[in-house]
């Protein structure tokens, strides 16, 4: 048990209240304090703060490296927003993710990042253990453009004991992916149950959210597990104008979802285990079509079928499934942690509410009515992934004043397939260039020669030392290498300090190097439609890396992003009630994989060629070809103090960041065409697809059984392309600040009721011309949504 500094216990309050960040973290039984403001039982639970390997590290304000613990057992019980990306993105200023309209599959995951990188620039554990991404490869919508990443919303909120953010990059500590920063999410396993309900709706009375979640720990054989199940069904908005056939706003989702998580000992150690299953039914709504007078007759839509136009709905059935079985021992001095972790993620498309018009025209043309079938399985994805990792560890009190050693290896093996759909989804069945369009309206069809089954394997070693040199001085040390089969090895190393000063200030810093592997869904996505060019109906294709297309192109194989990160800040607890951090950091990256244009006859004439030889008619393709560099500035403060009879507890939280592109290195055969390969639209979309700085500053005030949690959020602006681009002027979102509300009452120790409301002056982001918007509407998601202002209701019981 750790001996906890009473300004650790006053920021932990503040963070419990305020629902922000924490600059500390601990393993300590509850404080009388603590057990008022919290339903977490007062028994120990071991503590991994991610970023250190350390066994007890005292507290985060401590480490060389930024973290934010992010407790979340008030958040689950009295929270405003009922999915874990949401709550994040309302509490982390470093944190981003929006849910994205007319996105196509990523209308159906949320996608999260920070420091405004890529979503498959940060890392995500569960326990301390990588959690796989999803199958999905983000190609439209305004956020993670070419980007996998990691579906946060496939853990309930009330599974999870908290969140811990690494601002710092540590590839050669967790390896590939951990360019922006690392989260951590570990789960409950504590005695007792509870179990909440709860629902939301927008003020425009569509948007409805139920959610029904429960958690119990029980004993067994000598340990804890604790189960989860949740079902949480979050209803379709629409904020399309009046006359606007379009559906413009939240996809309709239906998540449930079962979580175990627990640990029970055997023989000289303990066996741990981690299981999760969610299936989700999500549905989001396409372009709309234009019935009898447009021009969408017969290409796209058939009188017969749709005379007054139709919505096409993308319908997803997603399956994710996470596990991992573990061992930890001691040998001697030597700790010892044996895991294998599987992780599983499914992605089948079904569109309805649409036809293929090329099959409605042929039925017009043989005498029919002009009819098709109106849904269509359109095949999809899926992603595997199993991770083997042996880690050992100790610490070696007479050296120094400190050393802790931690050395490990790790095996990864990932497969990739893409699924045909059903020949309707894809097929030209009128002959190509007559009358209607190939495929499904909304969302065409995986082809056969886009169906694919790649797999590759990866084995790390890692050295980690971390060394208290004096009592003010500590020093950590990191070195990683990993091999792959597709691309070769990289080796990344990691160096941090911190030095208390005097006056309660703690300064620190660090230097390394990291990578990210590209993901096979980088490597081998392959979609192909049928589109009119010059006026000829050719294919367009995304082709995949190492394809004929791509080989005819000149397109290298692709290889790893590499970086290069810095920290420095500081830390000031000037009182027990009052702390404040601050953290500059840098990140350079090289050779990052972006999304290119669409090259043809048009604007590569050579290319065009070639391409139109092989029956291609466009094509796009992952490349490595940007450099980048992001720079920015960190700042949490957490004050707590007495308020007449009660308690006030503030935390402010802001974030600057500004990423830029420093260069655009075109394959040789693309050289010259550095334009197509990235429009300023595209770069807009890297440099400020999220807002260029955020602050949330929380106050929550307690008295008796009353409770109010007041938070502001801010909004940076962002200025986004445009589908004409120059000289059509750029989209500029104003900067923008929400406010949430919300106010409780405890009937009891055991049940509570929150009511409140979310965005609620109702703000939207800056009106745009629809006609230059990625989702044809007046603004993108950005920022906070677009929505508007949303109300709520939560009842929390202990059992």
């Amino acid at each position: 048990m750790l001996n906890q500094h009473p300004m650790r216990r006053a920021v932990l309050l503040a963070l419990y209240g305020a629902s922000a960040l924490a600059p500390s973290a601990f393993a300590q039984t509850a404080t009388p304090d603590i057990a008022a403001v919290s339903s977490e039982p007062a028994a120990v639970q071991s503590v991994h703060v991610v970023g250190t390997r350390r066994t007890g590290a005292a507290s985060s304000t401590d480490t060389p490296v930024p973290v934010d613990i992010i407790p979340m057992t008030r958040l689950a019980e009295q929270g405003s927003q009922f999915d874990l990306a949401q709550t994040l993105t309302n509490i982390s200023p470093s944190f981003n993710s929006t849910r994205q309209s007319g996105a196509d599959g990523a209308d159906l995951v949320d996608s999260a990042a920070l420091r405004g990188l890529g979503s498959d620039q940060t890392l995500v554990l569960v326990n301390g253990k990588r959690r796989h991404t999803t199958a999905l490869v983000n190609l439209f919508g305004a956020r993670n453009r070419g980007n996998t990443g990691t579906d946060m919303n496939a853990i309930p909120l009330l599974a999870i004991r908290n969140v811990q953010v690494l601002r710092d990059g540590a590839a050669a500590q967790y390896g590939s992916d951990a360019i922006a920063g690392v989260m951590n999410i570990e789960l409950k396993k504590s005695l007792g149950c509870e179990a909440v309900t709860g629902y939301g709706q927008y003020k425009e009375g569509d948007g409805e959210n139920w959610l029904a979640s429960a958690y119990c720990g029980v004993a067994v054989a000598g340990g804890t597990f604790g189960v989860t199940g949740e079902y949480l069904h979050r209803g379709r908005s629409n904020r399309a104008e009046e006359g606007n056939p379009r559906i413009i706003g939240d996809s309709k989702t239906e998540n449930q979802t079962v979580y175990i998580n627990g640990d029970i000992p055997l023989g000289a150690g303990r066996m741990y285990m981690t299981l999760g299953v969610q299936r989700r039914d999500a549905s989001s709504a396409a372009f709309a079509r234009g019935g009898v007078g447009s021009d969408d007759i017969p290409s796209r839509n058939s009188a017969a079928m749709y005379p007054n136009g139709f919505v096409p709905f993308i319908n997803g059935d997603l399956d994710d499934r996470y596990g991992t079985l573990g061992f930890r021992t001691s040998f001697g001095e030597w700790n010892g942690d044996f895991s294998q972790t599987y992780g599983y993620n499914r992605l089948d498309y079904t569109i309805a509410n649409t036809l293929n018009a090329s099959i409605a025209n042929r039925d017009l043309a043989n005498g029919g009515r002009g009819v098709s079938p109106s849904s269509f399985g359109a095949g999809g994805f899926d992603f595997r992934q199993l991770t083997t990792n042996a880690d050992f560890s100790r610490y070696y009190g007479g050296v120094l004043n400190g050393l802790n050693a931690a050395f490990g290896l790790e095996h990864r093996r990932e497969n990739y397939k893409i699924f045909a759909g059903e020949p309707g989804s894809y097929i030209d069945a009128d002959g190509v260039g007559v009358g209607g369009n190939a495929g499904s309206q909304g969302f065409p069809g995986f082809q056969p020669g886009d169906a694919t089954n790649r797999s590759r394997h990866s084995t790390a070693a890692y050295i980690d030392l971390e060394a208290d040199i004096t009592d003010r001085f500590k020093l950590l040390g990191a070195l990683r290498h990993e091999r792959f089969s597709d691309f070769g090895s990289t080796t990344d190393g990691k160096l941090a300090a911190s030095y208390k000063l005097g006056g309660n200030v703690l300064v620190r810093g660090s230097a390394s190097t990291g990578f990210r592997a590209p993901s096979l869904q980088q490597v081998y996505f392959s979609s192909t439609f049928t589109d009119f060019v010059n006026g000829q109906p050719l294919d367009v294709v995304l082709a995949p890396n190492g394809g004929a297309v791509a080989n005819a192109a000149g397109i290298p194989a692709l290889t790893e992003e590499k970086s290069k990160s810095f920290t420095f800040g500081a830390t000031w607890t000037p009182s027990q009630a009052t702390s404040v951090t601050a953290d500059l950091y840098r990140i350079d990256i090289d050779d990052r994989i972006v999304l290119s244009g669409r090259f043809d006859a048009e604007n590569y004439p050579a290319l065009g060629a070639t391409l139109q030889s092989l029956g291609v008619g466009q094509a796009q393709f992952f490349v490595n070809s940007i450099d980048t560099r992001t720079q920015g500035l960190d700042v949490t403060m957490a004050h707590r103090m007495p308020l007449y009879a009660g308690r006030l507890n503030t935390f402010l939280a802001m974030n600057f960041s500004e990423t830029e592109v420093k260069g655009v290195h075109a394959p040789r055969a693309l050289a010259g065409f550095e334009d197509v390969l990235l429009s300023e639209r595209e770069r807009l979309f890297i440099e400020q697809g999220g807002p260029r700085r955020k602050a949330t500053l929380g106050f929550e005030y307690t008295q008796g059984k009353f409770g109010s949690d007041f938070r502001i959020i801010h909004f940076g602006p962002q200025t986004l392309g445009t589908f004409s681009g120059p000289p059509v002027p750029n989209a500029h979102y104003e900067a923008k600040t929400s406010a949430d509300l919300s106010f409780s009452w405890s009937f009891s120790e055991r049940t509570r009721l929150t009511v409140g409301g979310t965005n609620i002056f109702d703000v939207t982001p800056t009106a745009q011309d629809p006609n230059e918007t990625d989702n044809g509407f007046k603004y993108e998601s950005v920022q906070f949504g677009l929505n508007g202002a949303a109300y709520f209701a939560r009842l929390w019981h202990k059992f």
